[in-house]
């Protein structure tokens, strides 16, 4: 079964700086393409970013590109979103998936959520 819990989410003033990983139990994050997908309240879940198994190429929305950086750490099992210069429009939860494909980052594409985690961006 697979299973991952996102951590690393809180409060941060806009400008600021947040890393969120996301680690698994019960597999190797290293087989599969991981992307993160956010929910901000009265929206639909969007992706944000996805890493693939084997080349590890990149993808994100136009909204966070040259802010925010998807990466592994093979080590620990995990892979992380460094978010920098943040903005209120980034408040949302935070989700992790693994996935069959990057894709465009579609929902349907995602074998495995984790619980989430809250980014808050408020002065």
């Amino acid at each position: 079964q697979l299973q991952l819990v996102e951590s690393g989410g809180g409060l941060v003033q806009p400008g600021g700086s947040l890393r969120l990983s996301c680690a698994a139990s019960g597999f190797t994050l290293d087989y599969y393409h991981i992307g993160w997908f956010r929910q901000a309240p009265g929206k639909e879940r969007e992706g944000v970013s996805c890493i693939s198994s084997r080349t590890g190429t990149t993808i994100y929305v136009d909204s966070v590109k040259g802010r925010f950086t998807i990466s592994r750490d093979n080590a620990k099992n995990a892979v992380n979103l460094q978010m920098n210069s943040l903005k209120p429009d980034d408040t949302a939860v935070y989700y992790c998936a693994a996935m069959a494909s990057c894709g465009s980052m579609q929902s349907r594409l995602v074998r495995a959520w984790g619980k989430g985690t809250l980014v808050t961006v408020s002065s």
